[in-house]
C-alpha cells in the first residue's frame, strides 16, 4: 500500500477534525446533548414536544455547510463505485446497525469516546472491526 501524496491533505484532516470536536464541545455544553446525528434526525421521526426545531436546526446546518462551501471553493469529485441495490443495502445495514449499538459513529466515536465513555470504546471497535471485514470480503473475497 502507499500514500498518493498528491491527494494527502494533512492541514485541512486536522483542520476539519478540530470543527467537529469543537462543534461536539460546544453543542453538549450549549445544549446539553450529544451530537450523534442518528440519535438526532431519530427523533425527527418521533418528536417530542419541543424538541423538533433545533433538530430541525441541526439537520439544516448539515445540509448547509457544503453548500457554504461551494461559495469559496469547488467541492470535490463525488464517485461511488456501487451500484443502488448495494447503496440501499448498506444504508440499512448500517441503520440497523445503529439501532444495536444504540447510536453512530458520531455519537459514540466522536462524543463517547472523548467522554471517556467504555460502551462507546466498544460500539467504536464494533464499527471499525465490521468496516475492516466488510471491505476484506466484498473487495478480496468476492471481488465486487
Amino acid at each position: 500500500m502507499t500514500i498518493d501524496w498528491t491527494h494527502f491533505t494533512p492541514l485541512p484532516a486536522l483542520a476539519g477534525g478540530l470543527l467537529i470536536g469543537l462543534a461536539a464541545a460546544l453543542f453538549i455544553l450549549l445544549n446539553g446533548r450529544i451530537a450523534g446525528i442518528s440519535g438526532i434526525v431519530g427523533g425527527l421521526l418521533r418528536p417530542a414536544r419541543g424538541d423538533v426545531a433545533w433538530r430541525l436546526a441541526f439537520v439544516a446546518g448539515l445540509v448547509a455547510a457544503p453548500l457554504c462551501w461551494r461559495l469559496f471553493a469547488a467541492l470535490p469529485e463525488i464517485r461511488i463505485e456501487a451500484g443502488t441495490g448495494v447503496l440501499a443495502v448498506a444504508g440499512l445495514l448500517v441503520g440497523l446497525g445503529t439501532r444495536y449499538g444504540s447510536g453512530c459513529t458520531s455519537g459514540h466515536g466522536v462524543c463517547g469516546l472523548s467522554r471517556l465513555s467504555p460502551r462507546s470504546l466498544v460500539a467504536t471497535l464494533a464499527f471499525m472491526a465490521t468496516g475492516f471485514a466488510t471491505v476484506y470480503v466484498v473487495r478480496h473475497l468476492v471481488g465486487a
